[in-house]
């Protein structure tokens, strides 16, 4: 992915996920909110909220990890370009 290769997913408050961490999330989420197939790539350092491939709705969604499943969904991104440019606002306007 030429994002990850330009090392544009580090982009506080943004963290890309390495592969030990990925597999982990990747658990914990298929544990907690069984329904949905979700691939984590990156997480938020400030809070619970983390960015996935979605597998069944396609492009990327955010979700608050730990909320009560069918709450957990808070922005879908149809495309991963839309994703990063909302990212890179809140790299702009973070203040840590």
């Amino acid at each position: 992915m030429r994002a990850a290769e330009a090392g544009l997913l580090d982009l506080d408050p943004w963290w890309a996920l390495d592969d030990a961490t990925t597999a982990a999330r990747h658990a914990g989420l298929k544990q907690r909110y069984p329904t949905r197939n979700l691939i984590p790539f990156s997480r938020r350092q400030d809070n619970d909220e983390v960015a996935c491939w979605d597998i069944d709705l396609g492009g990327v969604s955010v979700v608050e990890d730990y909320s009560p499943p069918g709450q957990e969904q808070i922005y879908h991104f149809d495309e991963f370009s839309q994703w990063l440019k909302s990212a890179l606002d809140d790299f702009i306007d973070y203040e840590e």
